[in-house]
């Protein structure tokens, strides 16, 4: 049964399709990949999850909404959600360089939700709706296009997640969100976040296969730069909503990477699924 459209997709949908035209002249403004390049060897895509599958941002406002609904709470839950964010780069770092030691990413943000709350003043929540509220992150939203165009990608390679979320959290999501994972791959599993190598390379080896017959998709140029550097082949696709109603897309990355998509139904077109 194919399921309506809600009237926020359908304008997200309109938005974004404003920036096919801007992926188009990205494209077509790098050099082609020849199938025997990039086609016939590439065996599996793994996939960004914050950002580049499900809208981080608008889900994060969604669930603070309804906090305020109980207990009229007077945010700003965008600024709330960027602030949240935004806390996770620095942590990450910490565990990196060792100055914390191995932390997962749903304990990572409670750090940071903890420190949130005092700084917003939400008083009066209990435990369990902290605990519930920092759960949200296993029930993001995915954009318009990540559930079809997923499953479109599916047909002719295996897709994986490659996200810094812990694998409960990534499993929880795709279960909640219906999305058509082979399988859930974690930074986790190396117990080394991206950009480090290990990360990468240990999905490569799970998968069985060498660098070179796999592909690393998201939005964020940073993460495709890591994944380039040993030996993943590169898709950047555009989301211009990530950070919120003021789309913003890097141009600047014209030529530098493998693909680059205005959505995952662009991304298999180019691909020839």
């Amino acid at each position: 049964m194919v399921r309506s459209m809600s009237r926020r997709e359908l304008m997200l949908l309109g938005i974004t399709a404003s920036f096919g035209a801007i992926a188009g002249r990205v494209t077509s403004a790098q050099p082609a990949l020849s199938q025997n390049q990039t086609g016939e060897s590439l065996k599996a895509l793994t996939f960004d999850i914050f950002g580049t599958v499900v809208d981080w941002r608008g889900s994060i406002i969604r669930e603070g909404e309804l906090l305020s609904e109980t207990y009229s709470f007077s945010v700003n839950w965008g600024e709330f959600a960027d602030q949240w964010r935004g806390g996770y780069g620095p942590l990450i770092s910490k565990v990196r360089t060792g100055e914390l030691p191995w932390t997962n990413i749903d304990d990572i943000h409670r750090m940071r939700l903890d420190e949130l709350i005092r700084e917003f003043g939400l008083t009066g929540l209990s435990e369990i709706e902290k605990e519930n509220f920092n759960k949200a992150w296993h029930r993001l939203t995915p954009w318009p296009d990540a559930v079809g165009g997923l499953s479109r990608l599916k047909e002719k390679f295996i897709i994986s997640t490659l996200s810094n979320g812990n694998i409960s959290l990534l499993t929880n999501m795709a279960k909640n969100a219906g999305l058509p994972w082979d399988v859930v791959l974690s930074a986790e599993l190396a117990k080394r976040y991206k950009p480090d190598p290990e990360a990468y390379l240990t999905a490569v080896d799970l998968l069985g296969l060498e660098p070179e017959q796999v592909m690393m998709v998201a939005t964020h140029p940073s993460d495709l730069r890591a994944a380039a550097r040993v030996g993943l082949r590169t898709a950047y696709v555009i989301r211009p909503l990530e950070r919120g109603p003021n789309p913003s897309v890097d141009t600047n990355v014209a030529g530098e990477f493998d693909y680059t998509a205005s959505d995952f139904f662009d991304l298999a077109v180019q691909l020839g699924v």
